[in-house]
């Protein structure tokens, strides 16, 4: 087997997030984006210490459980989803198949049964128009073509799609996306080239509520302007997009300048051109001030399951009575939902957060709330908790997808709590953290999956852990 040559086969197997298992030659070869079942055309594109990596070319027979028709027009092309062949249910079958093979044996070497611990997949309330937050990039579809909005072409880093008819989000945010594509290849100002580093035009960043329906539209662009009035445009950008029959109402419009040489979404400085730079949604009963870069759940309707199961296993977890007596460490608190919904059952909650941003719309938002018992604190887990003087009853760990550093889940051991409940976005990073937790003593209780992402790969894992006696 060799760099570059093709092999046809069929997908016997997949593993988190998205790897198709071909065996030819007595190797197993990793191929993304397949599915199990299917006949496939692949070439050898990477070879490394006897692991074997081949990129698809062609789906040459479908798979039994595939869809005649995928449920968007743009799959395929756009890398932005990864099961719109397949039908809901098949989706969180194969997810849930995943999560099994890598936790089952990690639950095993602690003597526990996975069937018995897994309280199954639940879904998203939503299957389509599901997404609250899209940043969609500007570009070409090829080199040279004419202007594009949307997301990167599958498997490419500079080629962008248009997704006028993306499935995962409503209505509004399609006759954005048409409308600003529209209007700036009109104009026929340029977008950011990655490798030259010239260019006006970067992303578009759109977020909406599902309960409020406010909406926040944000324009990034670089900083280069010398052939063009860019006041002039901004202004008639503005009006174009607020002649648009919305939905939902539109509660900001912002013009996002970012100079940096990397492909992210960042402010190096901000105006409004419209409204405010915020809008509210709401979660289980509270209220949340979102910004443009506020952490939040991408799935509100997802996020008020999985923060309903967070809570149904803390509250078994901590008792009901009543009596708050419990000081709890909330680690990785993002915006601090899950602090907040745990303020009525305990004395004191703490959040931790890297993101000072997060951190200071943590408080704002628990200020909005009207809850006084609840602290939170920026800086890395790792060091800020040396420096807190309380000590936890109960741990709530929802770290982002590489998992919690080695040294910081050391520390984190080290408090003893009798329970701690985990929520992780990335199964291969929490089948790793468990073997860690239960090699120092703690025992998983209880386990279940909610699915906030429809048509991808990805899931959310809630585990609920106690020390053994």
């Amino acid at each position: 087997m060799k760099k570059g040559q093709e092999y046809k086969g069929i997908i016997e197997r997949m593993v988190f997030p998205n790897k198709g298992i071909v065996h030819i030659e007595d190797k197993d070869v990793v191929v993304k984006n397949g599915i199990i079942g299917q006949t496939v055309n692949f070439r050898i594109n990477k070879i490394r210490k006897g692991k074997c990596e081949g990129q698809l070319l062609e789906v040459v027979e479908k798979s039994l459980i595939e869809l005649d028709k995928p449920t968007c027009e743009h799959f395929g092309i756009c890398g932005g989803c990864t099961y719109q062949n397949l039908a809901y249910p098949v989706q969180a079958k194969l997810k849930e198949n995943q999560v099994r093979d890598l936790l089952e044996p990690v639950l095993a070497q602690a003597g526990k049964d996975f069937d018995v611990l897994f309280e199954g997949v639940k879904d998203s309330p939503r299957e389509l128009e599901y997404r609250n937050k899209m940043e969609f990039s500007f570009g070409d579809t090829y080199k040279d073509g004419p202007l594009a909005l949307g997301m990167h072409k599958r498997g490419s880093f500079y080629d962008i799609v248009n997704v006028e008819n993306c499935r995962i989000v409503d209505e509004d945010y399609r006759r954005i996306l048409v409308c600003v594509q529209k209007f700036f290849e009109e104009k026929g100002i340029s977008f950011y080239h990655k490798l030259r580093h010239e260019g006006y035009l970067r992303h578009l960043l759109v977020r909406k509520a599902v309960k409020t329906e406010e909406i926040l539209i944000a324009l990034v662009t670089s900083t280069q302007t010398d052939d063009f009035d860019e006041e002039a445009v901004l202004q008639e950008f503005k009006n174009r997009v607020l002649e648009l029959p919305f939905d939902g109402t539109v509660a900001g419009i912002l013009h996002i300048k970012n100079d940096s040489l990397a492909d992210v979404v960042q402010s190096d400085e901000t105006d409004i051109l419209y409204g405010q730079d915020y809008f509210y949604e709401e979660l289980l009963g509270l209220k949340f001030k979102i910004t443009p870069f506020s952490f939040f759940q991408t799935n509100s309707l997802g996020a008020e399951v999985l923060y309903a199961t967070a809570r149904e296993f803390i509250g078994e977890a901590i008792g009901n009575t009543g009596e708050k007596k419990s000081t709890v460490f909330d680690l990785y608190s993002g915006t601090g939902t899950i602090a907040q919904m745990l303020s009525p059952v305990a004395n004191k909650v703490i959040g931790v957060e890297i993101v000072e941003e997060a951190v200071e719309a943590a408080k704002e938002n628990a200020a909005l709330n009207g809850l006084v018992n609840c602290e939170f604190i920026a800086g890395d887990v790792l060091k800020v908790i040396d420096n807190i003087e309380e000590k936890p009853d109960f741990i709530v760990l929802d770290p982002p997808r590489d998992g919690i550093h080695p040294k910081a889940l050391e520390k984190i051991i080290k408090y003893g709590v009798d329970k701690m409940l985990y929520i992780s976005c990335k199964p291969t990073s929490l089948a790793r953290d468990l073997e860690v937790l239960q090699a120092r003593g703690y025992e998983v209780k209880r386990l279940c999956c909610v699915d906030m992402f429809p048509f991808t790969a990805n899931i959310e894992t809630v585990c609920l852990l106690s020390r053994k006696p």
